[in-house]
């Protein structure tokens, strides 16, 4: 699995479905370079069941994304036409109806690759003269915090039994953005209201010192 912390986020132009109903063609990242950051997530697909939980958590807390100036982004290998039937399903009939933010379709799966959370991957078959797919051609539940600069400063990638923490992630941008406002790095287990420290052996010292 590539690690991409530290390196620019592989842009795209793809379909996709934004207002839970609304088809925009190139939607890109790009749109938020120097003005946001963003929460670009990767599911495996619609319909499912462990999938919309997550889903449904990010819009239950959008307001706080928001007020922290971040765009939530989800994507999967579905089609723009599965999403918007998905977000036009009842939410006791297994759908996402209400869900506003933008939902990327990756039919290709050109975009899982650039991320490298594809499930598998593709091989040639020498034998039958043609391409297979080896492993589950869907995403794993990766999530990537962007930066406003388009760098990737934060990384998850669970395997797809297992679901995402939300608040977990709106912890890491808390922690991002406390950095980037005071220059103080944020130790272990950290939450807004707590001290930070700087990055200095004597920084540590105080710090450990205080708790």
């Amino acid at each position: 699995m590539g690690v991409l912390v530290g390196k620019k986020a592989p842009l795209f132009e793809a379909d996709a479905v934004v207002n839970g109903g609304e088809f925009v063609e190139k939607f890109s990242l790009e749109q938020y370079i120097g003005k946001k950051h963003v929460i670009f997530f990767f599911y495996p697909l619609d319909f499912t069941f462990v999938c919309p939980t997550e889903i449904l958590a990010f819009q239950k807390k959008l307001d706080e994304f928001e007020k922290r100036d971040v765009a939530v982004v989800g994507c999967s290998i579905d089609s723009k036409f599965s999403h918007w039937a998905w977000l036009n399903t009842e939410l006791k009939d297994g759908g996402i109806k209400g869900v506003k933010f933008p939902l990327v379709a990756d039919l290709s799966k050109t975009i899982s690759e650039n991320y490298d959370v594809l499930a598998g991957e593709y091989d040639y078959d020498e034998e039958n003269d043609q391409s297979v797919f080896d492993g589950e051609p869907v995403a794993y539940r990766g999530l990537f915090l962007i930066d406003k600069q388009g760098v990737v400063r934060h990384q998850v990638v669970n395997d797809l039994p297992l679901g995402r923490s939300v608040d977990e992630t709106l912890r890491m941008v808390d922690a991002l953005q406390f950095f980037e406002e005071h220059g103080e790095v944020c130790p272990a287990d950290w939450h807004p209201g707590d001290d930070g420290m700087q990055a200095t052996a004597e920084g540590v010292a105080d710090y450990l010192s205080k708790h």
